[in-house]
């Protein structure tokens, strides 16, 4: 198969953060009124804490990395809500010149396994309302609108 999903590794960081700049750049061209550039965009810090926590996935394509997943489980309880499990994904990007070759799908597919695996009631994500070919991406695969972020400036 040429798509492996693994837990990412302490000598993954370097790969895994130029992916992460890739997705920054995006945001800051779509939106400069609040993305900047930064040095760093996955501290390495939070990077090692998912290692330990498991929460930080790499795609391999071809034996390369080509895609980066982060995620937190998080538990919902409270008096007007029903309580939830949910897997909730905090970053994924793929390399750009790996799109197009079913990493993201690749992704998801790991995500439900888990999902059943661990017994959780769901996956959610956010996504830029500028990002239009992430969002095609999402609602194709079968993602549904939960909720809308709205802003005034």
């Amino acid at each position: 198969m040429k798509i492996q999903i693994r837990n990412a590794k302490p000598d993954d960081y370097t790969a895994a953060e130029a992916i992460m700049k890739q997705v920054q750049q995006l945001h800051i061209d779509w939106r400069p009124d609040i993305y900047q550039y930064s040095e760093t965009v996955l501290p390495l810090e939070i990077y090692e804490q998912a290692l330990k926590d498991e929460t930080f996935f790499i795609a391999e394509y071809e034996e390369t990395i080509a895609g980066v997943l982060f995620i937190i489980y998080r538990h919902i309880e409270n008096p007007v809500q029903v309580t939830r499990n949910i897997i909730f994904i905090d970053s994924m990007a793929v390399d750009e010149k790996y799109r197009g070759k079913g990493i993201g799908h690749a992704f998801f597919d790991f995500l439900k396994v888990l999902k059943n695996q661990k017994g959780f009631d769901g996956i959610e994500l956010q996504v830029n309302a500028r990002n239009i070919a992430a969002y095609k991406f999402y609602s194709d695969y079968g993602f549904t609108n939960k909720s809308i972020n709205m802003e005034l400036l």
